[in-house]
């Protein structure tokens, strides 16, 4: 196909998690002869520290900014007590690609996964052991899962995606989308409410 749309995420992208029920119609709209790429954007780098009050607070507000501005996303508060929260997003983003590897289509089933645990369980997915119950969850083998998690080709696959993203197709912020129609690069205005307003974009961009 000459006609592919890049979708650029981060399994722990908030405004991704509150894009997600626009992004599902919108796929549902698309025609048949667009290639849907999923990549990673890898929002923050491995890190054992704990997040800072400052970048807390800062997350906190963005979660309650999501929930007014976005019809019926709910996020649970409760994660920032129960769980000490850390600045990475590179295990979630490898468990993506752990999955995926496994099983064609489970890459999308962890970032789902993974989106509920975090913003609805109030579950850390920074920690390998909330990943790796995940994994068992969606009836995958956790012994290969585990292996794959933090293996050095899964972070390798993960940077080449990341790189990709930022390099090839200009993209700093997530959610992000992006047509190529015969080489030629258009981004795709996000809107969290509309999906025909995208499909709009979309289908412009390849006429």
């Amino acid at each position: 196909m000459n006609k592919k749309l890049y979708y650029i995420h981060d399994p722990m992208c908030s405004w991704c998690f509150g894009f997600h029920p626009a992004w599902q119609k919108l796929l549902a709209l698309l025609p048949d002869d667009i290639e849907v790429i999923y990549l990673l954007g890898g929002l923050a780098a491995d890190t054992t520290e704990v997040m800072p009050e400052k970048m807390q607070a800062f997350i906190r507000y963005n979660w309650e900014k999501i929930a007014t501005q976005i019809p019926g996303t709910v996020f649970n508060f409760d994660f920032f007590t129960r769980c000490t929260p850390r600045r990475a997003t590179y295990p979630a983003c490898r468990a993506v690609i752990a999955a995926e590897v496994q099983q064609t289509g489970a890459g999308i089933r962890m970032t789902e996964a993974i989106q509920n645990a975090y913003y609805t369980q109030a579950k850390n997915p920074s920690d390998n052991d909330v990943l790796i119950a995940l994994a068992q969850q969606l009836g995958l083998d956790t012994l290969v899962f585990s292996e794959a998690l933090n293996a050095e080709i899964t972070q390798k696959t993960l940077i080449k995606q990341v790189q990709y993203g930022r390099h090839e197709l200009g993209v700093s912020s997530f959610p992000s989308l992006v047509i190529s129609n015969k080489k030629q690069l258009t981004r795709i205005p996000i809107d969290y409410i509309n999906a025909d307003s995208m499909l709009r974009h979309i289908l412009y961009a390849i006429a």
